[in-house]
């Protein structure tokens, strides 16, 4: 039987965890240097900046300073405030898995045209989550002579909490989006079959991961246990949210779609891509009125028509209640 509180076991532990976040750390600054042009692109001015990309940039760049912090306090030997370094990387660590799950329930709220019966309760829910989450922000460090910082207590019933609530948050998230999507939707175009998918594959991910991390915590055989897939999580979670994003963003690459009232006479307007860009004809081009609380979508691709498009060889009936949308009110 293994003593999981003896000082060779905590040794023995506290290795592979510093080992296992620098692999960790190479794995996700891989996928962030990969990235970086689309990133950039929003930072040049190359494609306009919408509201909820700042979700996506608050979860991507978050992440990448808890694991600055984490690197920090492994690495360094000589003295430093423990406490205050964990803390501050288990807030971003924190605020990246709430985030990422935000960037899920942004696009939710789009598909179901901002519906007030499903915002409110996704905005509650949003609350309720991030309630945990600096709630968890409770760990507690000390430094070790000759090899740095290292956890010696962790609040194991608000990081359970955290990672129950997480999985129940996304399945929440997920089964609107199937429901939407796959049963209420009169359209199964190119773009709903990737929302639907990417949508599925975050959701298989992120709970497999948050499983794992839920079970360590709960089986609480030591301290460095209890968080060692603390971090995974968030990478997970991190990684599949934001490529969901991007995946999105590149593939519609320019859809404004409107939705406008009749009885109040007021509109909105939600844009997932670039716009139009000067001195280059539109690819493609679609506008639809529908029934009373009519709907008008325009539609300018550049780099991919759906091609649900082209199989009709005429202007495609898109329907509002299948498309996402990240933008700004009119």
């Amino acid at each position: 039987m293994v003593d999981w509180n003896s000082p060779t076991e905590l040794a023995k532990d506290a290795l592979v965890f510093e080992k296992f976040m620098h692999a960790l750390v190479g794995i996700y600054l891989w996928e962030w240097f990969t990235s970086l042009p689309f990133d950039w692109a929003f930072i040049s001015g190359k494609k306009p900046f919408r509201w909820p990309m700042i979700f996506y940039f608050g979860g991507r760049y978050s992440l990448i300073c808890a694991l600055i912090a984490i690197l920090i306090a492994l690495d360094n030997t000589e003295p430093i405030n423990c406490q205050a370094l964990y803390i501050f990387a288990q807030l971003m660590g924190n605020m990246s898995i709430g985030l990422a799950s935000v960037n899920l329930s942004v696009r939710v709220m789009a598909i179901y045209s901002m519906n007030l019966y499903v915002v409110i309760p996704l905005v509650l829910l949003i609350l309720g989550h991030w309630s945990l989450l600096l709630q968890g922000v409770n760990i507690k460090a000390a430094f070790v002579p000759g090899s740095g910082c290292a956890i010696t207590q962790s609040n194991n019933t608000i990081l359970s909490a955290i990672f129950i609530y997480t999985m129940c948050f996304d399945l929440v998230v997920t089964s609107l989006t199937i429901y939407k999507l796959v049963f209420n939707s009169r359209t199964q175009s190119s773009l709903v079959k990737r929302i639907w998918r990417d949508g599925l594959v975050y959701f298989i991910i992120a709970l497999s991961v948050n499983i794992l991390a839920t079970v360590f915590i709960l089986l609480q055989l030591n301290a460095v246990m209890s968080v060692m897939l603390d971090v995974p999580s968030a990478v997970a979670s991190t990684i599949v949210a934001c490529r969901a994003v991007r995946r999105l963003v590149d593939f519609t690459s320019g859809p404004e779609v409107y939705s406008n009232s009749a009885s109040k006479g007021q509109s909105s307007a939600m844009a997932f891509g670039t716009g139009a860009r000067s001195g280059v004809p539109p690819a493609v081009s679609v506008a639809n009125k529908s029934r009373a609380g009519g709907v008008r979508i325009e539609m300018e691709t550049f780099t991919e028509a759906d091609p649900d498009y082209l199989a009709s060889g005429s202007k495609a009936d898109y329907d509002l209640e299948s498309h996402p949308s990240y933008g700004h009110a009119a």
